[in-house]
């Protein structure tokens, strides 16, 4: 199953509410090219939905890194939402749980940016 992304705006915060795989190749490039499109626009407050994202491989990690660190160096922040529990358990797996802000539900997220 294919990435897709939808893009919504909330308070200010751009939510990316992805649904698939983010995995070598399309997927991950998807997600590259919109989280750093929202970066060049500006936007500083970006949330990514992987509530409905059910696998994600090495190169999808990779994306999440590189999203982060862009963001930062941007001044923008990059945070995730709604982690299913296979996503979960390779980010603690790779110690990459410590890194990201991760949140269960939007409103706290969102508030988050604030």
């Amino acid at each position: 199953m294919a990435l897709t992304i939808a893009s919504r705006e909330v308070d200010g915060v751009t939510i990316l509410d992805l649904n698939g795989r983010i995995t070598l190749g399309e997927g991950s490039v998807q997600l590259r090219d919109s989280v750093r499109g929202l970066i060049s626009k500006g936007q500083k407050g970006i949330l990514l939905n992987l509530g409905d994202v059910n696998y994600i491989d090495s190169s999808g990690l990779g994306e999440l890194v590189s999203a982060f660190t862009t963001a930062k160096n941007q001044g923008a922040d990059v945070k995730l939402l709604g982690l299913t529990k296979k996503v979960k358990d390779v980010l603690q797996l790779t110690k990459l749980y410590t890194v990201f802000d991760i949140y269960n539900d939007e409103a706290s997220a969102i508030a988050s940016f604030k």
